[in-house]
């Protein structure tokens, strides 16, 4: 496939380069609602190592955004409990996209358009490698937990459903 179908740069790139992040990019064929899965298998990952940015908000609209393992559901219950609040729910696409700045399935929990609390499962920690957007759809990047948790100082939450 020639390499102009993937440009490799996007704002969470830039803003990861600005500050010295390494990370490992990870082009694959992006399939409509493939999701984590989908780009698991197509780069032969594991999908409990694929972390997907999920954008939600609470009872007041409030935006945050939920990194989770691919293989597994966030409990809304268990999240809302965790940071205080009455409800969460997953955003419309179309208001994702609007606070992420990101395009729904591409969305990456760096660089975004609007400063939103970043919640991060909590066994994401115990992964060697988390694979996480890039920030386009077909590109996911590659670091440790620690770098990710540095860069964006997410609160700690448990708030998978049992696998």
């Amino acid at each position: 496939m020639p390499a102009h179908h993937h440009p490799t740069e996007t704002p969470a790139t830039a803003w990861l380069r600005e500050r010295g992040a390494s990370f490992t990019l990870h082009a694959y064929d992006y399939v409509e609602h493939g999701g984590a899965a989908w780009g698991a298998q197509a780069l032969g990952l594991d999908p409990h190592a694929v972390v997907k940015t999920l954008v939600m908000q609470d009872q007041a609209a409030r935006p945050l955004v939920v990194l989770m393992h691919g293989d597994r559901q966030v409990s809304t219950k268990n999240l809302a409990r965790a940071i205080g609040t009455k409800q969460v729910q997953p955003c419309e696409p179309a208001v994702a996209q609007r606070h992420s700045g990101y395009q729904v399935g591409g969305t990456s929990p760096f660089a975004l358009r609007k400063p939103m609390p970043v919640l991060l499962q909590r066994s994401v920690l115990e992964l060697d490698t988390l694979y996480v957007n890039a920030g386009r759809r077909g590109l996911l990047l590659g670091m440790p937990p620690q770098a990710l948790v540095e860069l964006l100082h997410p609160q700690l939450v448990e708030c998978a459903l049992p696998g």
